[in-house]
């Protein structure tokens, strides 16, 4: 019961861009250029006799034109007559009327003529007519006197106006006769009566003629009717005769039809195209007959077909050439039928195929003036130049005539002049002007700078580049001002210079950059592209069923983006919602108080912003509540009664009963059928109509067994089906339709496998269906070869050249004949590995990690298959540093498509690689090209791979550490910086020591007794410095002091004091024990509240999170020492991790990221401890980041 509509900017995308393909030929007014008429009255201009007459001519050009008029062929020299004034700076005529002027006088044929030193423009032939509303002339009319069921025409006969009135029958009172399809009033305005009522006795039947264009009303005498019933006729005539007379009126009797227009059983007419087609039947019989049209040989055109005045009217809108044929009516009922064939010919005025558009060109180009129109008969082209026929206008050396076009060549300014192409045959003309405009003129850019363009993410943008020059300029876009020019299937590049990005991502957003040159300049101009978030309704209105007087509300809750201002409206029914205070409208919510029956029906919610539109609609059903007992709303009864009636080949008439509808009124049916000939038990869905309607007029397949089934809807559900109708079973036919889904692609080097979609039995339209397959190589003069196959949906060709494009087309067949052509469709065969390896491999290394591949493509004859694209094949071969070799583990990078180039990420510094490079089609990898060798340059080294700390003594420490594991160069030296920490963990004077890079070891002295040192160690290479290992050691103690300590421990007063407070240690602990058996509490969550160790916090019951909580990785970067102990292992060393940062494999399959073009999103980045800092602070080194890019 809901629904989502968005309703997109592609309609107007479309109409920006058709207006800017337009403006795209027009030439700067500040330009000199021929007059171009802008404004002109219509062909047919009939006027108002009582108003001034405006007859309309406007005109641009450089210089501005002048203007001048033909009145019937010959000049009209409107200074010569009072009444006649032209606008200023216009050619339009003003023509008084109104002061004494009449307009029959200033009947006639004008043409405009626009004039300057460059050409001349001239305007369509305008024929001025006067409307006209002559009165109906004086009649006497004879009452009417019609026996009951007879059939009579009123007629109407209206003056003959100008256009032709509008009619309508009325009766005194000014109220509208009813019309049904007994009576209905015909396309002439007669009025006709199928047959005669007592009902249709009255005194003021009147034809009115509405004349539109002097808002008159002209009215006929009234016309009188009486109907005689055979009752009272039969009454009067009983009172006249004697008793022995036998004698009596006849009662009414039910006659079949008989056509009352058109009369005879054929006729013929004659339509333009591009009009509406009128067909009448009009019957007269009893019962009322029903009429029903068809065209033989042919279906009704689907979408332009439309029934009036109760069927009776044909109507075809926009018709063609391909609606020319006999049309049927068929007028019918109980007693009979009678037909008229109405024979069609659609006739057509001029039309244009290709109309001449304005050329500018430069001095010394070439150009023609083309003008094509068809029209049925044929019309003929002619050309004017300046207005006047081109046999006899002045030469023009660069200007030839060849029938339906002119050719110039080499140009001078004297070339520039308008010419007219009139196409001509005897249902009308057509005429346009096309000037030819030699500029020699520098590119300008008229699209405003910086332009601001905003669209909807996934729809298209358009970015507009209006420009003009002469000789045409170039035009080509840059993405932001120093970009790369823009190229590729995501870009489609107009010939007005509109740039369109067919799906606009956000990545698109930013500036454009337009640049336009010719031989004589260049200028570029920039223009902004923002990309916004579509407006969607997250939470949509629902379908509600409410009780009477009840309270309702629907949810409409949008998500939009936060740039744009969303209005949010309500509709019900399509139409505003009604002025009553019942309805309150929220921010995101409809909500209806008191709800009554009225307020039944759809509601819709509609959100727009500048930009873009979407809706959401939900169903409110108003429900009585519930009686007492409660009324059971149930599926309705299965339909039943089923009849086939008017059986055709391609059409048959099915009518029903509908069953009980269980308080739930019907609201539709669904009509199913069963092929017992093809798939017997199989019901599938023929069609739907509306709960009011009992008939239907099913289309029909040839070759198909035929029986019917009806299934009733309502608003509770589907009712189960009805019985099935009786069988029908269709003649056989040749198949309408071909195969669907033709492929062709071969499975070897050597065969084409042909496939198709086989057509279901329906579809076969009579025995014995085949299939004709037929191939034929491409772009070779080859006739088609053909099989005849059945029962198959596949055919291998065999013997094929490798990989070469084939015609393929296949085409179905049975025992009555063949569908129509098929279309052909491009197949290839099979492909084989490729023969060639791709060439010129080139390796540009960009730093110590990445490194870019060239490579020159691989000719696609050498392909020999679909191209899918380029692997790099990469591995390392040594280390420079070690010269030491290890296990080859080869890497790959699949490159899609016909990249010619890509980047290797995740290479190692000072280190031998080599590659090659194989290109790739469908059936496997080609050979490799030779092995292409390079280096990387030095990097940074890894950490080194410990550092240990030995022999402490008073005032010396000894540090041993190991090489990097990853020296990644040569190294230079190595750097040692240490500093001590007090007793508050406060940082000391920071110390630098280079040490060379052959040493191992170091003996620190002349440093202070008992104090704990930080030590911060790397290794340098001549790029720089590697990541750092940090290291904490303590000196010993003096002698003195330490015998300082074990005199103190030995003094008696000490040992006393020790031994009084371990006393009154173990008398608390008797008497907490004491207290704790006889009940007493021990308050220990007080004294650990109290008491709480600040080294552990609680976790908070706010967050759930760790308060104070550092991991020993917070601990390290922040450089501070451990509280209690040390970090490192008992031996005191450390060792460097090894980095689990791996090369990600950016081929098929893997987990890396790239943009569109192929650049790596994803960063390679090592951690870095941070550097000591000096005195009490430490301060951060940034690691270095290498960003990889890689083109996939």
């Amino acid at each position: 019961m809901t629904k989502k509509m968005s309703i997109s900017t592609s309609k107007t995308s479309l109409v920006l861009l058709l207006c800017q393909i337009i403006s795209a030929l027009d030439v700067p007014l500040d330009l000199s250029q021929p007059p171009t008429i802008t404004q002109q009255s219509p062909k047919d201009y009939i006027v108002d006799p009582r108003e001034n007459i405006v007859i309309q001519c406007e005109a641009k050009g450089k210089p501005p034109p002048s203007f001048s008029w033909t009145r019937n062929g010959t000049h009209f020299d409107i200074d010569k007559d009072a009444q006649v004034t032209m606008k200023p700076n216009s050619g339009t005529l003003v023509i008084n009327i109104m002061n004494g002027g009449k307009a029959e006088a200033y009947e006639g044929v004008y043409q405009c003529t626009a004039r300057n030193e460059r050409g001349a423009a001239i305007s369509n032939n305008i024929v001025v007519r006067p409307s006209r509303s002559p009165l109906w002339t004086k009649e006497k009319l004879e009452p009417n006197h019609v026996r009951e069921g007879d059939s009579l025409v009123l007629h109407c006969r209206p003056p003959v106006g100008l256009p032709p009135p509008i009619i309508f029958w009325m009766d005194n009172a000014f109220q509208r006769l009813p019309q049904s399809e007994r009576v209905s009033q015909g396309l002439n305005g007669d009025l006709y009566f199928s047959n005669v009522q007592p009902e249709d006795t009255r005194e003021d039947y009147i034809c009115y003629a509405r004349f539109n264009h002097t808002q008159t009303i002209q009215q006929k005498q009234p016309i009188s009717v009486k109907v005689f019933s055979m009752d009272s006729l039969n009454d009067t005539i009983a009172a006249n005769l004697s008793d022995t007379d036998i004698f009596g009126a006849k009662p009414v009797t039910e006659r079949q039809p008989v056509l009352l227009t058109p009369t005879g059983s054929t006729s013929t007419k004659v339509e333009l195209r591009g009009n509406v087609l009128l067909l009448e039947c009009i019957a007269a019989g009893l019962p009322t007959p029903v009429i029903r049209w068809i065209k033989e040989g042919g279906e009704l055109p689907a979408n332009r077909t439309f029934f009036e005045n109760f069927k009776k009217t044909l109507k075809i809108i926009d018709v063609s050439e391909a609606d020319s044929g006999n049309y049927k009516c068929i007028a019918r009922n109980a007693l009979g039928s009678v037909h008229h064939v109405i024979s069609v010919t659609v006739k057509a005025a001029p039309y244009w195929i290709t109309a001449p558009r304005n050329l500018v060109l430069s001095p010394g180009e070439d150009g023609t003036l083309i003008c094509r129109a068809n029209g049925n008969p044929k019309p003929s082209i002619s050309w004017l130049a300046n207005g006047v026929p081109i046999a006899i206008a002045p030469e023009d050396p660069s200007r030839k005539v060849d029938g339906d076009t002119i050719i110039f060549s080499h140009v001078q300014e004297r070339s520039s002049a308008v010419y007219q192409c009139n196409a001509s045959n005897e249902y009308g003309y057509l005429l346009a002007n096309a000037f030819v405009n030699v500029l020699a003129e520098p590119p300008r850019i008229l699209t405003p700078a910086n332009k601001l363009y905003q669209v909807i993410a996934d729809s298209p943008a358009l970015l507009d580049c209006a420009y003009f020059g002469s000789p045409k300029p170039e035009i080509e876009w840059f993405k932001g001002v120093k970009g790369s020019i823009l190229r590729g299937n995501e870009y489609v590049f107009h010939d007005n210079g509109t740039l369109e990005i067919p799906v606009a991502q956000k990545n698109n957003a930013g500036t454009y950059t337009c640049v336009a040159r010719n031989e004589l300049g260049k200028i570029q101009n920039e223009v902004q592209l923002e990309i916004k978030d579509p407006t969607m309704i997250i939470k949509q209105p629902e379908y509600k069923v409410i009780q009477r007087y009840g309270q309702v509300s629907f949810e409409c809750i949008i998500k939009h983006d936060s740039t744009l201002l969303p209005t949010v409206t309500w509709l019900k029914d399509n139409d505003e919602l009604p002025d009553d205070e019942r309805f309150l409208v929220g921010k995101d919510n409809l909500t209806i108080m008191n709800v009554t029956d009225k307020d039944d029906g759809t509601y819709t919610c509609i959100v727009n912003t500048t930009l873009d539109s979407v809706s959401a609609s939900a169903v409110l059903t108003v429900v009585a509540a519930p009686p007492t007992p409660a009324i059971i709303y149930a599926r309705p009864n299965p339909p039943f009664d089923l009849e086939l009636t008017g059986q055709l080949e391609r059409s048959i008439d099915l009518s029903w009963l509908p069953g009980d509808e269980n308080n739930s009124p019907i609201t539709s049916f669904v009509i199913e059928f069963e092929d017992a000939l093809h798939e017997p038990g199989v019901w599938r869905y023929q069609t739907e109509v509306p709960g009011s309607q009992t008939t239907a007029q099913l289309k029909l397949s040839p070759y198909v067994n035929y029986s019917f089934r009806v299934i009733a809807v309502n608003r509770i559900g589907r009712s189960q089906p009805s019985e099935p109708s009786e069988q029908y079973l269709t003649k056989s036919a040749s198949p309408d339709e071909n195969p669907a889904n033709v492929q062709g692609i071969g499975s070897e080097p050597d065969n084409l496998v042909i496939t198709w979609e086989p057509l279901k039995g329906f579809q076969s339209n009579g025995p014995g269906l085949q299939y004709k397959v037929s191939w034929r190589q491409k772009d070779v003069d080859d006739e088609w070869t053909s099989v005849i196959v059945a029962n198959v949906s596949k055919y291998i060709v065999s013997g094929t050249p490798t990989f070469v494009p084939y015609e393929v087309k296949v085409q179905a067949l049975n025992d009555l004949g063949y569908a129509p052509e098929p279309s052909e469709v491009i197949g290839h065969s099979g492909e084989d590995l490729p023969m060639v390896a791709p060439g010129n491999v080139q390796v540009h290394v960009i730093n110590s990690t990445l490194a870019k591949v060239h490579w020159d493509p691989v000719p696609l004859k050498s392909v020999r298959g679909h191209l899918q694209g380029y692997k790099v094949y990469y591995w390392k071969v040594q280390s420079l540093s070690r010269r030491s070799r290890r296990h080859v583990e080869k890497k790959i990078l699949t490159f899609r498509g016909n990249k010619t180039f890509g980047m290797l990420p995740g290479l190692e510094p000072y280190s031998s690689y080599k590659l090659n490079v194989r290109v790739v089609n469908g059936k496997g990898e080609g050979p490799a090209s030779p092995d292409k060798v390079f280096k990387t340059p030095e990097g940074v080294p890894s950490s080194p791979s410990f550092l240990k700390i030995t022999n402490p003594t008073l005032d010396s420490l000894t540090l041993e550490w190991g090489s990097p594991t990853h020296p990644n160069g040569v190294l230079t030296s190595y750097t040692l910086k240490f500093q001590p920490i007090n007793n508050t963990h406060e940082l000391g004077p920071l110390v630098e020591i280079r040490i060379p890079a052959n040493e191992s070891s170091l003996i620190l002295k002349n440093l202070n007794y008992s104090t704990r040192y930080k030590f911060y160690f790397n290794a340098q290479t001549s790029v720089g410095s590697g990541s750092q290992i940090t290291e904490e050691a303590v000196t010993i103690m003096d002698e003195a002091m330490a015998s300082r300590q074990v005199d103190i421990a030995t003094q008696g007063w000490f040992i006393g004091l020790m031994c009084a407070v371990a006393l009154l240690i173990l008398i608390l602990l008797i008497v907490c024990f004491i207290r704790r058996n006889k009940g007493g509490k021990y308050p220990v969550k007080e004294k650990e509240d109290a008491h709480a160790d600040p080294e552990i916090q609680p976790m908070k019951e706010d967050d759930g999170t760790f308060g104070e909580y550092r991991s020993l990785e917070s601990d390290a970067e922040d450089h501070k020492p451990l509280k209690k102990g040390s970090r490192t292992p008992s031996d005191r060393t450390v060792k460097k991790e090894d980095s689990d940062d791996s090369l990600v494999d950016y081929g098929e399959g893997v987990n890396g990221q790239f943009n569109e073009d192929g650049s790596f999103i994803g960063q390679y980045s090592g951690k870095k401890e941070k550097e000591p800092a000096e005195g009490n602070e430490s301060s951060e080194a940034p690691s270095p980041v290498n960003a990889m890019n890689s083109f996939v």
